[in-house]
């Protein structure tokens, strides 16, 4: 008896794979309005690898109370705290609308995979999921959908409207990119851009494969955390992590190209070494209380990842 084969619904609609469009984007309704942006927890990983909360907290100030073991610091009221000589945390009554905000990297070496689809690809239909669960709970919609020369800000709003908009500008931003930039931009203009759209209390969900993120890029996303819940979804290519074992293979970017041979184990070491030396410097910025770590491979299920960091609709 042959075993059924479970499908990404984010893939099983036969999209192309290095592009995608609105139409592939509406399809992933069913499956965005099943995530949680609401649990309590994100399994995630912070600095240190534990879980932590994720929670876009209402900025209106309700009362203090003792500090209890997982409460987020970054609402301690030190003025309290110094009267009493107890920590205190500051509790806010709940907002029933809360700002989701996603920042959507289409830059181009984020049009690149050697397995599954295009990080392009990936990133267009993560933010398609997070946007209908947004839509779904009634929070309000909005972001930044930026590449080497343009900036899509879109200001939240409520409503399937704005679900569809974000939708077409995903769509029309993956469309391959033919010129390469040697000198490509760092992030950190979208990323300052994103501070001046982001209010407190929002939850920010950030898709990119975070290369060249610019010198700035740690001060920003310290100052996005202060007062937002930030999710850094890393992106990746199976390739990036580990070269072949066996074969001689050609890599073009631009005009420019080069050889490398699976064979050469020291090559191999030093590229697995250059991976990870990438992936601990994205992690080492959620030491900072509210940001939080989720890989996700072209290859991978990209559903059931998102499901598993965000948790199901009960």
């Amino acid at each position: 008896m042959s075993r059924a084969h479970r499908v990404d619904p984010a893939t099983r609609h036969g999209d192309n794979l290095v592009q995608v469009s609105t139409e592939t984007l509406i399809t992933l309704r069913g499956a965005g309005e099943q995530l949680s942006l609401h649990s309590g927890r994100i399994k995630a990983q912070q600095s240190g690898g534990y879980l932590s909360r994720f929670k876009g907290r209402g900025m209106e100030f309700d009362e203090a109370r003792q500090y209890q073991p997982g409460d987020d610091v970054r609402t301690l009221d030190w003025r309290v705290t110094a009267r009493t000589g107890t920590p205190h945390t500051k509790l806010f009554r709940e907002e029933r609308e809360r700002a989701v905000l996603t920042w959507v990297d289409m830059r181009p070496t984020m049009f690149f995979a050697t397995r599954g689809a295009f990080k392009s690809v990936v990133a267009a239909r993560a933010a398609a999921l997070v946007a209908w669960s947004a839509s779904q709970q009634g929070d309000r919609l909005g972001g930044l959908v930026f590449n080497a020369e343009l900036h899509h800000e879109l200001r939240p709003q409520r409503g399937k409207s704005a679900v569809l908009t974000l939708l077409r500008r995903l769509s029309q931003a993956s469309q391959w990119q033919s010129r390469y930039d040697e000198q490509e931009p760092d992030a950190g203009n979208a990323l300052a851009r994103l501070r001046r759209v982001a209010k407190p209390g929002s939850r920010l969900f950030l898709f990119s494969d975070f290369r060249n993120l610019g010198p700035q890029a740690e001060s920003h996303l310290a100052q996005l955390a202060r007062h937002n819940d930030v999710l850094l979804v890393h992106i990746y290519d199976p390739l990036e992590a580990e070269l072949p074992s066996r074969g001689l293979y050609r890599v073009a970017w631009g005009e420019h190209s080069s050889l490398f041979s699976g064979d050469d184990r020291t090559a191999r070491s030093r590229h697995r070494m250059h991976f990870g030396d990438h992936c601990r410097a994205i992690q080492q910025l959620c030491r900072f209380p509210g940001i939080h770590y989720l890989s996700c491979a072209t290859d991978g299920d990209l559903t059931q990842t998102l499901k598993q960091a965000l948790g199901v609709r009960r």
